[in-house]
């Protein structure tokens, strides 16, 4: 006989939607549990995607300073260190998060059970434990926040030595020379800079016409020429249409005719929602084509008390997003009339070498909407905190009304871009005339600092509607 056992919340998952559940649900007095198919917590996001792939970004920022910098490396000997190296940083800091988070649980007083979920019904899960008879958890509402998976498009064999997924290259245990990229998104470009920092030969094929096209143009351009600066070779409208392997070597064929020879090719061609074996069908809940469940602005399913946050919903697929997604559809089965709202803009962060970041309004979508507006810009290379560091590759972009100088999008290139960009989002979430560009320009900023971009940016856009 299976044993019973009823919560206020049960979670799925314990990624930074998961996680923002259920701090909230155990901070407002619910029984809350949470279950995690992993040993650890911390979810793909601590596990396999931002905290792996981010720590192996800082340390190949850190190599490229000691490469370009003569003062620490004459004579251009480079350090021995490899991919494995790099892996090897980025455990340790995924065991100070497994840490950190399991003690967050525990304090608060969250159950947490090991195993996989799969639906009885709406208000029932079994808890499948290998080796186990299977256990019943009850719950008067669920938050699904099972995250997602690198989609594996079927023309990969994905059991070959050399083909891999964002994923599965964090087992890699050697250093490839070259190294095939296949797809231009934001993993894509990431693992683009990781791995040129290594000195591997990187291509990168990108099946749109400009990378990142999501992006305002001239950060997408500025992405562009820094990659081609630094020796990887881009090619955009292009895809793969077959390979075979050729002894240690892949050979590519693409679809304009030419061919490739590559140690390595990584899949980087988008992800999928992690719903298998849930048993969502039987309930009704409705997915797309892509297996995201689909929710409304309460994160709730078709199903009322069945609710899903994070990557499992889609876009914008950002960890920030997901904890505070958690946090909110937490408040809303508490109190369907609380304000549980996100913040309208939401700062992207793209962990490329320099870094990208943006919130708001790209020119493209202001000038489609017919809005009139101004932009003020400044390059870092002007900037004497990004001299003193040695850091001068990026710019600061700010787009603004021209009629009430309210601020509609900042996009930043450069060293600690997804940190600068905070300080604009600050005054964008204000209200009325505090959100304008006044205040970069009536505020002192500590000098030197990357942060007085904003006030040179300020001035030199407010200079631009003096001569129009």
């Amino acid at each position: 006989m299976t044993a019973e056992t009823l919560f206020d919340l049960i979670i799925v998952g314990s990624g930074p939607g998961g996680e923002g559940a259920a701090m909230q649900a155990a901070k407002e007095g619910l029984k809350v549990a949470l279950v995690e198919k992993s040993p650890m917590v911390g979810g793909s996001c601590t596990h396999l995607g931002t905290i792996p792939s981010k720590s192996l970004r800082q340390m190949s920022h850190l190599l490229t300073i000691y490469q370009d910098d003569l003062l620490f490396n004459r004579g251009h000997i480079f350090p021995d260190i490899g991919f494995s190296d790099f892996l090897s940083r980025a455990k340790d800091v995924i065991a100070q998060q497994v840490a950190r988070r399991q003690s967050h649980y525990f304090r608060n007083r969250i159950r947490l059970f090991q195993g996989l979920a799969e639906f009885r019904d709406k208000n029932s899960i079994y808890l499948h434990v290998k080796g186990k008879a299977s256990e019943v958890l009850r719950a008067k509402n669920f938050i699904l926040a099972v995250g997602s998976a690198p989609y594996q498009p079927p023309e990969f064999d994905f059991n070959h030595k050399n083909i891999f997924d964002s994923d599965s290259i964090l087992s890699m245990n050697f250093t490839p020379r070259h190294m095939v990229i296949y797809g231009a998104g934001a993993i894509g470009c990431e693992y683009t800079s990781i791995f040129r920092a290594l000195g591997t030969k990187v291509t990168l094929i990108n099946t749109r016409s400009s990378l990142l096209s999501f992006l305002d143009e001239d950060i997408s351009n500025a992405l562009t020429y820094h990659f081609r600066d630094k020796g990887v070779h881009v090619l955009n409208n292009e895809r793969i249409e077959d390979f075979e392997s050729c002894g240690d070597f892949l050979s590519l064929r693409l679809h304009s005719g030419k061919s490739i020879k590559t140690d390595v090719v990584l899949v980087t061609v988008g992800r999928t929602g992690c719903v298998e074996n849930l048993g969502l069908t039987k309930l009704g809940v409705l997915t797309d084509d892509r297996q995201y469940i689909k929710v409304n602005e309460h994160y709730q399913t078709n199903i009322d008390n069945i609710y899903a946050v994070g990557d499992i919903t889609g876009f914008p697929c950002l960890a920030s997003a997901a904890y505070d997604q958690g946090r909110f559809a937490a408040l809303h089965l508490i109190n369907p009339m609380c304000d549980d709202s996100l913040v309208k803009d939401i700062p992207l962060g793209i962990y490329t070498s320099p870094e990208i970041s943006c919130i708001g309004k790209s020119e493209k979508e202001l000038t489609e909407a017919r809005v009139s507006y101004e932009m003020g810009a400044v390059s870092f290379k002007h900037l004497a905190r990004a001299q003193i560091k040695g850091e001068t590759a990026g710019m600061l972009k700010i787009l603004f009304d021209k009629e009430t100088l309210q601020i509609l999008g900042i996009h930043c290139f450069g060293q600690s871009a997804s940190e600068i960009i905070h300080i604009g989002q600050s005054i964008m979430a204000q209200k009325g005339e505090a959100n304008s560009m006044k205040y970069f320009v009536n505020t002192t900023f500590n000098y030197p600092t990357m942060a007085e971009a904003y006030r040179v940016a300020a001035l030199n856009g407010l200079n631009r509607l003096k001569f129009n």
